[in-house]
């Protein structure tokens, strides 16, 4: 009997530590009901979200190497499903709590930004929604924002994610969305990783003949918004449009 208790002990020592295996001093979940959510470092806040470890670690372990092989908190959140799933004692449905949390995150943001804003212009309210989604990300994307007859926005559909340097865009792709879902008018805007957020020749042409053909269906392109790492651009402000 005590070689099997003794083999059984050995076992559990090298599986998955949950939360509730910490000592009760240093839970999360205890620390935030006593000291609030924001008292939780970077690493116990992802160690609330993982609620588990990695072979012997603890849930606050498997965090704090997640967030050492990512560079922190933003490259945690901006990286993919299949990076998040080549750390160890992430699997594919803590990388999905991850990315849900990401994303709420995210929402929040822009939401709050937009009630701060309730008689802003189409442009700010548009930045407000796509600044805190697409400032951090390492490679570029193509967002459309779809407004109505009232300018009001109906909804952001993400047309390309690109390399380091660029995407590629088809017209096909953005005015399919935008007769999809009923748009009157929309607004276009993507991010530049390079940090930089004046617009490219590129930029230019390409917004030029995506304005072209808006007249030609009869859904116009308003602005075009370029997000940088410290500031966003407003092509129609900046007189390109």
């Amino acid at each position: 009997m005590k070689n099997k208790r003794k083999k059984h002990y050995h076992k559990k020592t090298v599986q998955s530590l949950t939360m509730r295996e910490l000592p009760s001093g240093d839970q999360p979940y205890e620390k935030a009901e006593r000291s609030g959510i924001a008292a939780l470092s970077d690493a116990e806040l992802l160690s609330v979200i993982l609620t588990s470890g990695h072979r012997g670690e603890t849930a606050l372990q498997t965090a704090q190497k997640a967030l050492v092989m990512t560079g922190g908190v933003a490259g945690i959140f901006n990286a993919s499903a299949k990076e998040l799933q080549s750390i160890p004692g992430i699997g594919r449905v803590k990388s999905l709590r991850i990315l849900a949390a990401a994303e709420l995150g995210q929402r929040a943001v822009a939401a709050r930004q937009i009630q701060l804003l309730p008689s802003a212009s189409t442009a700010d309210r548009v930045l407000a929604i796509v600044e805190p989604k697409m400032r951090y990300l390492a490679r570029e994307e193509f967002h459309i924002i779809l407004l109505d007859a009232q300018k009001r926005v109906l909804r952001t559909v993400c047309i390309s994610k690109g390399g380091l340097t660029g995407t590629v865009i088809q017209p096909r792709d953005i005015f399919r969305e935008a007769v999809k879902h009923n748009a009157a008018a929309m607004i276009l805007a993507h991010n530049h990783p390079s940090g930089d957020a004046s617009p490219s020749a590129v930029d230019i042409e390409s917004t030029e003949r995506f304005m072209k053909i808006g007249r030609m269906m009869g859904i116009p392109v308003l602005d075009h918004i370029i997000v940088g790492a410290e500031s966003s651009v407003s092509m129609k402000r900046q007189g390109y449009m």
